[in-house]
């Protein structure tokens, strides 16, 4: 029995060096979890014996567990790879439709040949769908997940509908005599001018410049801090329709005397004594109450020559996109002429610059022509008792019935963990722990194996007996 006792401790040390090895030999593997031997004692009674003349049955191993801690964070320059700080695995699948799932910590991520995120055994990265524009996840089911990929283009261009500008006119300027007229090509018949880019129907870029020209109060019946605007696109005078009012604004003819009625319209803009927009006209005289100058539009029709859509109309907002209380309206104040705010919604298209992942897992890929689209939110998935998972190698697991069934979230919500974009998690393996347990367990090695050697020499002096 003492023969078996002694086996028993031998291969019960054989395992811990065998774990403690492994250990080692991962320790800069990324996402690697260590794992620990435990060992339990043998012990065979029987009904008929007094427990308490038993010697035991030597040892043996009870569960090689895998130690989930946390592993520190190495930071990388390439923007895929991705560390999970906290709870929770990445999921990945072999296929784009398939559902084979197994889960990992391993954040070396990079793309395939098909632009979508894998890792280094070419498994696919899950996440889940968002709206493309405002990043809003539209579930959190694993199964409604589906493999993330990133185009290299911003897709189809769009025509620009909107702009939105907002200034400041100086108030000190002296104003320009209605009879001298306007000329975009004469600086002395205009105070002010801007431009921006704007885009037609197939995404060839045209340049929009604003003139903003301020008038004598005697050539406007006595009214103050009246101003016309202009716009020409790619130089050429086009229509500034206001959609309420304002219809005293002076036309241009960019030509007079050929024959050709090329008159264009312009759009009055007047502020009020602090400053601030004058609403619009009415027969008792101006409305004070408005937050901003109501919007104009502008036609491409007679702008347009390379086959884009020539029904293309641009309307101008003297506001943020986003302010509908007035707050970034236009102002005239004793100051230079600023612009506060330019900006347009059209694109051309772009190619990909930039990738930016959040600490909830949002990917944001920017595009050259500045458009940014959210392409989706990297699913995290957890485990009620996560030393159940089955190992498969590479760092990956897949879910077994000591586990529990998978649940799946979003990162930096609940119980999850955050996403350190550009890192990886190195191995939680405590090199020096280790080297101590590898010393600690070939001493108990040789112990087992001095025991085996006592109980053959006593063996062997029986055998001797005469």
């Amino acid at each position: 029995m003492s023969f078996n006792i002694a086996l028993s401790g031998i291969s019960s040390a054989q395992k811990d060096l065998d774990v403690t090895a492994n250990n080692v030999a991962n320790v800069r593997t990324t996402g690697f979890k260590g794992s620990r031997a435990e060992f339990a004692d043998v012990f065979a009674n029987n009904i008929f014996s007094g427990s308490d003349q038993q010697t035991g049955n030597g040892s043996a191993t009870a569960s090689v567990a895998q130690q989930f801690s946390q592993g520190t964070l190495n930071f990388t320059q390439n923007s895929l790879d991705m560390a999970i700080s906290g709870n929770g695995f990445f999921a990945t699948t072999s296929g784009i439709a398939q559902q084979d799932f197994t889960y990992t910590r391993a954040g070396a991520f990079k793309l395939n040949d098909d632009s979508y995120i894998v890792n280094n055994q070419g498994r696919f990265l899950h996440g889940f769908p968002v709206d493309s524009a405002s990043g809003a996840t539209q579930s959190t089911s694993l199964a409604a997940s589906g493999p993330i990929r990133i185009p290299d283009s911003a897709g189809a261009p769009s025509a620009t509908e909107n702009q939105y500008q907002s200034f400041n006119l100086d108030a000190r300027a002296p104003g320009i005599d209605v009879s001298n007229g306007f000329n975009p090509e004469d600086p002395t018949s205009y105070t002010s001018s801007t431009s921006t880019t704007i885009y037609d129907s197939l995404g060839e870029s045209h340049v929009m410049t604003t003139y903003y020209v301020k008038r004598n109060a005697a050539d406007v019946g006595g009214q103050e801090n009246v101003w016309d605007v202009y716009n020409t696109v790619d130089g050429q005078m086009v229509d500034t329709n206001p959609s309420q009012g304002y219809t005293g604004a002076p036309s241009y003819e960019p030509s007079p005397g050929d024959g050709v009625d090329n008159t264009v319209s312009s759009q009055r803009i007047v502020f009020d004594q602090s400053g601030s927009p004058v609403g619009v006209p009415n027969p008792g005289g101006y409305n004070l109450d408005s937050d901003t100058f109501p919007p104009a539009s502008i036609s491409l029709a007679n702008v347009l020559s390379n086959g884009a859509d020539t029904s293309q109309n641009v309307q101008i907002f003297y506001r943020d996109r986003l302010d509908q209380g007035g707050d970034t309206a236009p102002t005239q104040f004793a100051s230079d002429f600023s612009v506060n705010l330019l900006e347009q919604d059209g694109t051309t298209v772009g190619r990909l610059t930039n990738i930016d992942i959040a600490e909830d897992g949002l990917i944001s890929a920017s595009y050259s022509n500045g458009d940014v689209q959210y392409l989706g939110k990297v699913a995290l998935v957890r485990f009620a008792n996560e030393q159940g998972l089955t190992q498969l190698g590479d760092a990956s697991w897949s879910e077994s019935q000591s586990s529990g069934i998978a649940t799946s979230g979003e990162a930096n919500s609940g119980v999850f963990g955050t996403i350190e974009a550009s890192a990886l998690e190195n191995s939680n393996v405590d090199l020096t722990k280790e080297l101590v347990d590898l010393i600690s367990a070939q001493r108990n090695f040789q112990a087992n194996s001095r025991s085996l050697e006592i109980n053959n020499s006593l063996q062997q002096n029986i055998l001797q007996i005469r």
